[in-house]
């Protein structure tokens, strides 16, 4: 399959809204997404985060940046408020190019978002 961009999916939650927990998740949510699809650093186009309302201590992009994701385009963003929804989950998709199909994906999903989209592999 030639290359491709495709979007990667993954989500994480946080126990209290602080900023040393949101660094550590997002870390943690970053790292597994780059090694569970063998994305390399060039492959990344762009990361765009999302956070519920109840998340105020940190920016996730802030996050990214410690791990030298410095240099690729990030934004944050407010998730929607929906009732009943998964409290203090940060979410992300980044976009890379890949040679992957996109049935090859591996999303992931840690923490309490683990049930969020179980339907994927």
């Amino acid at each position: 399959m030639p290359g491709a961009v495709r979007a990667l999916r993954g989500a994480t939650t946080i126990d209290a809204d602080e900023a040393g927990q949101v660094e550590d998740r997002v870390v943690a949510l970053l790292q597994e997404m780059l090694s569970r699809n063998g994305v390399e650093h060039e492959e990344i186009i762009s990361i765009l985060f999302t956070a519920t309302d109840d998340v105020h201590s940190a920016f996730p992009a802030t996050a990214a940046r410690t791990i030298g994701l410095g240099d690729v385009p990030l934004i944050c963003a407010r998730e929607l408020d929906i009732t009943d929804a998964t409290p203090r989950c940060i979410r992300v998709m980044m976009h890379l190019w890949t040679e992957q199909g996109r049935a090859d994906l591996r999303h992931v999903y840690l923490e309490g978002a683990k049930g969020l989209r179980d339907d994927l592999p």
